[in-house]
């Protein structure tokens, strides 16, 4: 007889057997056991929404082997992850396995470590059931809008698309962000920067036109900065003021899963979906060499900046040996969550503060080690000392006008030795000036007057989405990536570069959605409902209720929506293609049927042509002159091959581009990445060049 563990992994298994021992089975559920069945609603909504769960289909095996492991361990822990949807697992667990509520050993781990382990397996609880009901009321809210208003939204537009509570409101921030852009009207204004040399100097620094005698000078037009040039033409600048100073600058605090999403996405160019998964390797464990399967960070999805004790000291010890105690802050740095956070978990760190990234190098991938060393810098860097910088700002006058110029140094690095956050917008960079003082006179080495366009708002990046969604309170740390990834492979939302832009089927559902389903789409109102499943989780609430006061409105929105529409059909432009029906002259347009999209005849049923849906790329093949086609492995993963397959038999993992090696003639191929390059795949040839902004 022995112990019995159930987690949701098989390498969460692996590294939890380590530190149990002999005594215990481990033993993964593989997520998820139990689940509202995908093929009809399976939601009583006369009966309270009441859920109907079914063994997930695939899963009856398993099941049996957890039952017949069950009947033989003297004592069950359910070891599912430490949050609402791995409360829900082990609540599904203990039922299919008739553990009784009184009987049930629910255990967390934080960090999957011997400490971590042996503090989750000394510390067991029953289930929560206010957070299994959170989870369920969430689980059943997306149920009904999703088989609610998914076959309404597809009778209206196109067959097989989906609405779901989250997905609809983030595509419609990304299309209320592409209609700000067209509606933007650019104004001109114009600049003035000009380089001085200090007398006796030979260091040039710059500076821009700030005011004139009447104060901060706007200039809109050319005629304006025509007439500056020639008030100043001649003229002889001085020094008016020199203003020295000190400033410091804090470390950001560690990762929460927000955060670690969108500096991964700036940093790494990874999308959310892959930093989750990485993560999740990262916290289930990963085999180190002299050390076995360890869990490296702590559980990664959490909205707390909270950090042990414990910890606090390690990474103090840690930085004190490495660095030195000077890169030591005062005292330990505590950071506040947002007022809404969970605070279930510690903030995103590593679980061994001394173990740096480099020393576990060849035991990681390349994903595994980017990641890791990512969060263990921010981590690290949150408890190491300012950067101090000196600062100088000096006024510089002629005939009426001051010209101001600024700067920086840094005299002690502190926490940026190790890590500096990425931002959106562009960085201050780093210009010192040359020794400066007031009444000084300077030469005017250049003069220039620019011309500029205020700019519309950019366009969202995944970075910059998740960072709205968070600050909307839109979803929650589990959702972000699960989020786009729906809106992108279900085609309201393509990715241009690093931007995310909405298609016109994104721009056509979301417009039809805020006319006919307001509250769907508002964002108050969804951020509403994570407030009340907040308050579910707490205890606050009924689920029940919860659920009743929303469908009520739901259903008669939904109602009158049906009769108001009934007969309405609505045509996408771009679903028409520049093929011919040869049978009856029309142009044939893009369907989606049961098995993706095909190409037919718009006159249907008088002309059921139809033809298999081919995405061109506009690129000759090079072997056999037909065209280069994107083609999908059976995990939906892009390859490019020729249309004359298979008496062709051209293929390709990377994107090929209609321009020719300069060395060699061949086709060149567009390598992604970081800094995506083209280069040519001839044996031998080895030209490379990197890709431009525009080339992009």
């Amino acid at each position: 007889m022995s112990d019995l563990v159930i987690v949701e992994s098989p390498a969460k298994a692996k590294t939890i057997k380590k530190y149990l021992g002999s005594n215990y089975e481990v033993i993964a559920s593989m997520g998820h056991v139990r689940d509202l069945p995908k093929a009809r609603l399976s939601v009583d909504i006369k009966n309270n929404f009441a859920p109907k769960y079914e063994i997930i289909k695939g899963k009856e095996k398993l099941v049996n082997e957890l039952k017949s492991m069950a009947e033989k361990s003297d004592n069950i822990y359910l070891a599912t992850d430490p949050d609402r949807e791995g409360e829900a697992i082990s609540w599904h667990l203990a039922y299919i396995l008739g553990l009784p509520d009184d009987y049930c050993k629910r255990v967390e781990f934080n960090e999957i470590t011997k400490t971590g382990v042996t503090n989750g397996m000394n510390n067991p609880r029953s289930i929560n059931i206010d957070l299994v009901n959170a989870q369920q009321a969430r689980r059943i809210l997306d149920r009904l809008v999703g088989y609610k208003l998914s076959p309404f939204i597809s009778q209206k537009i196109r067959r097989g698309l989906s609405a779901g509570r989250v997905q609809s409101v983030a595509v419609r921030i990304i299309v209320d962000r592409e209609e700000e852009i067209r509606k933007f009207k650019p104004e001109e204004y114009w600049t003035v920067d000009a380089k001085f040399i200090p007398k006796g100097s030979r260091k040039a620094f710059s500076a821009s036109l700030y005011s004139d005698a009447n104060g901060k000078i706007k200039i809109s037009n050319q005629e304006q900065a025509d007439k500056i040039e020639a008030d100043l033409k001649d003229a002889d600048y001085v020094i008016t003021k020199v203003k020295h100073g000190t400033r410091k600058k804090s470390p950001a605090p560690p990762f929460i899963t927000s955060t670690l999403q969108q500096e991964a996405s700036r940093k790494l160019g990874f999308q959310s979906r892959r930093t989750m998964k990485v993560a999740q390797e990262l916290y289930e464990g990963v085999d180190i060499q002299g050390m076995g399967a360890t869990g490296l960070i702590t559980y990664m999805r959490t909205d707390s900046l909270r950090i042990s004790n414990v910890a606090i000291e390690e990474v103090t010890q840690f930085i004190s040996s490495e660095y030195g105690s000077e890169y030591l802050p005062p005292k330990p740095r505590f950071f506040k969550s947002r007022n809404n956070a969970q605070d279930g978990h510690e903030a995103i760190r590593p679980s061994m503060p001394s173990l740096a990234p480099d020393k576990i190098k060849d035991s990681l991938t390349s994903d595994q080690y980017k990641l890791y060393k990512l969060i263990w810098n921010r981590f690290t860097a949150s408890q190491m000392a300012d950067c101090i910088q000196k600062t100088t700002q000096a006024d510089i006058e002629a005939n009426g006008y001051t010209f101001k110029a600024s700067g920086y140094y840094v005299d002690f690095p502190g926490f940026t030795t190790l890590y500096v956050e990425s931002k959106d917008e562009d960085e201050e960079k780093s210009s010192q000036l040359p020794p400066l003082e007031k009444n000084m006179p300077v030469k005017c080495k250049e003069l220039k007057k620019n011309q500029h366009f205020t700019q519309p708002p950019a366009r969202y990046t995944e970075a910059s989405l998740i960072k709205a969604l968070e600050e909307y309170g839109i979803g929650r740390p589990s959702t972000y990536a699960a989020t786009i990834t729906t809106i992108t492979s279900r085609e309201y939302v393509k990715r241009e570069a690093k931007s995310l832009v909405p298609t016109e089927l994104g721009e056509v559902s979301t417009n039809l959605m805020k006319q006919r389903f307001p509250k769907i789409v508002n964002v108050k109102f969804t951020a509403q409902m994570e407030e009340n499943l907040d308050m579910v989780e707490n205890g606050n609430e009924e689920w029940g209720e919860l659920l009743n006061d929303f469908y009520g409105d739901f259903d008669k929105t939904l109602k009158k929506a049906k009769a108001d529409m009934e007969g309405v059909k609505i045509q996408l432009k771009e679903d028409e293609t520049d093929i011919i029906c040869e049978k009856c002259g029309r142009k044939m347009v893009v369907k989606v049927g049961r098995y993706g999209k095909f190409i037919a005849c718009p006159g249907y049923p008088e002309c059921q042509n139809i033809k298999k849906f081919v995405e061109k790329t506009g690129v000759v093949c090079p072997k056999c002159g037909g065209d280069v086609i994107i083609k999908h492995t059976k995990t939906k993963r892009i390859f490019y091959g020729c249309s004359n397959y298979p008496k062709c038999d051209f293929v390709s993992w990377n994107e090929p581009v209609n321009e020719r090696c300069p060395q060699c003639g061949e086709i060149l191929f567009k390598k992604k990445g970081k800094k995506p390059v083209l280069f040519c795949a001839k044996e031998g040839c080895g030209y490379t060049k990197n890709i431009s902004a525009e080339e992009k």
